[in-house]
């Protein structure tokens, strides 16, 4: 994993202690080769942004998610790139949104397991607020038009309704660690009262 220590120590010190989870899901050979593929220069983590907007969330689909499934944007920090560089890269090539990271929400620990192949994975959460002004339709417009199907606004209760159904019904457990992931950040923004 190139994203060091010294790195999380500094975003800790900027943006709170997150709240840390353990998980493990156990995945098919296919769901564990896409998993494999984004290991690009032995990468091991994702930093999740989730861009609060009057209320609302920025979501994102990918080519391959079934109809209505949403979840906060996501990617992973460059060798060599500072990490609020890459999340806001991430955030822009997603949404199109210039961001500012606001709080370090979780960081989840997580065991990709397949058989007898275990991937340790860490996905870091954070709250963003976007910098320039948001357009005020409900589609936003991602860069990355090869991974990202649609990007668009959706109110907390699209997001823990029928977008968490979506995601769950799909039966990938990657796409219910993402479902759980969006849940349990918007219950910290809510106890924290930025939603």
């Amino acid at each position: 994993m190139y994203i060091r220590a010294e790195m999380i120590r500094e975003i800790e010190a900027k943006y709170g202690q997150p709240l840390e989870i353990r998980r493990a899901y156990e995945l098919t050979p296919e769901q564990l080769a896409l998993v494999r593929r984004g290991q690009r220069h032995g990468r091991r983590h994702d930093v999740t942004v989730v861009i609060v907007h009057k209320g609302r969330i920025a979501v994102t689909r990918k080519p391959s998610y079934p109809p209505g499934a949403f979840r906060a944007p996501s990617g992973g920090i460059e060798p060599g790139e500072r990490f609020e560089e890459g999340a806001a890269r991430e955030a822009r090539e997603e949404t199109g949104l210039e961001i500012e990271l606001e709080r370090y929400l979780i960081r989840a620990q997580v065991d990709f397991r397949c058989g007898g192949e275990v991937i340790p994975w860490t996905t870091h959460v954070l709250q963003a607020r976007a910098i320039a002004k948001p357009h005020d339709s409900d589609l936003l417009q991602p860069l990355d038009t090869r991974e990202i199907a649609e990007a668009r606004w959706a109110s907390p209760d699209e997001i823990l309704g029928s977008m968490r159904r979506a995601l769950l019904e799909s039966g990938s457990p990657g796409l219910g660690y993402r479902a759980e992931l969006d849940a349990l950040a918007l219950r910290l923004l809510r106890e924290q009262g930025s939603l």
